[in-house]
C-alpha cells in the first residue's frame, strides 16, 4: 500500500511539474499576476508572438512595482515611440536559457536588443546592471524568467531619452 501511494505521489508530482512547464514565457508572466505592466507593454510593442516562440529565452522581468518607479514622462516617451519601447523590452531578454546557477560575477551577456547587461553577484544577491533579482528561475516551456526590482535601460535608449548625461548611473534604471 505504501509503495502504491508513493508511486502515485511521485507520478502526481511529475505531472504537476510537467504541467507547470507547459506554459510559455508570456502565459507564465500573465499567470503570475505581478507583470501586468510588462505584459501590456509587450503587447503594445508587438512582441507577444516572439516571446511565445520556440526560444529559449531568459527574461529579466520587471515587476509591476518596478514599473511604478519609472517616471510618467519616460513611460509616455516610450509609448509614443514603438522603436524605443521595443529596444527597452528586448534589453530585458537574453537568447538562451540562463539559470541563476549559470551566472558568473562580472559576466556581460548580450541581450536580444544587442547591448550587454552586466552581472554582479555579491553573496546571495544577483544584479543585472542595477536591477536586483528578487525571484530567480521561474521555468517556462520556452525559457526562464528572473524577476527584477528595477526597469533597466540600454545605454542607447538612455541617450535617446537624454539620460546619458546623468552623473548618477542609477538614473539609467528605475
Amino acid at each position: 500500500m505504501k509503495k502504491t501511494l508513493l508511486a502515485f505521489g511521485l507520478f502526481a508530482l511529475a505531472l504537476t511539474g510537467a504541467r507547470a512547464q507547459t506554459k510559455d514565457i508570456v502565459d507564465t508572466a500573465v499567470g503570475a499576476g505581478q507583470f501586468t505592466t510588462l505584459v501590456k507593454l509587450v503587447q503594445e510593442a508587438g512582441l507577444v508572438d516572439t516571446l511565445k516562440g520556440k526560444g529559449p529565452f531568459t527574461v529579466l522581468a520587471p515587476s509591476d512595482e518596478a514599473f511604478k518607479k519609472v517616471p510618467k514622462a519616460i513611460v509616455d516617451k516610450l509609448l509614443a515611440d514603438k522603436k524605443l519601447l521595443t529596444q527597452v523590452l528586448t534589453y530585458h531578454v537574453i537568447a538562451g536559457k540562463v539559470m541563476s546557477t549559470d551566472l558568473k560575477n562580472g559576466a556581460s551577456p548580450k541581450t536580444v536588443q544587442g547591448e550587454a547587461v552586466k552581472v554582479r553577484i555579491k553573496g546571495q544577491t544577483v544584479r543585472f546592471n542595477n536591477a536586483k533579482v528578487v525571484k530567480a528561475d521561474i521555468g517556462a516551456s520556452n525559457g526562464v524568467i528572473h524577476v527584477i526590482d528595477t526597469v533597466i535601460l540600454p545605454p542607447s535608449v538612455a541617450k535617446a531619452l537624454g539620460l546619458d548625461k546623468a552623473k548618477d548611473k542609477a538614473k539609467k534604471t528605475y
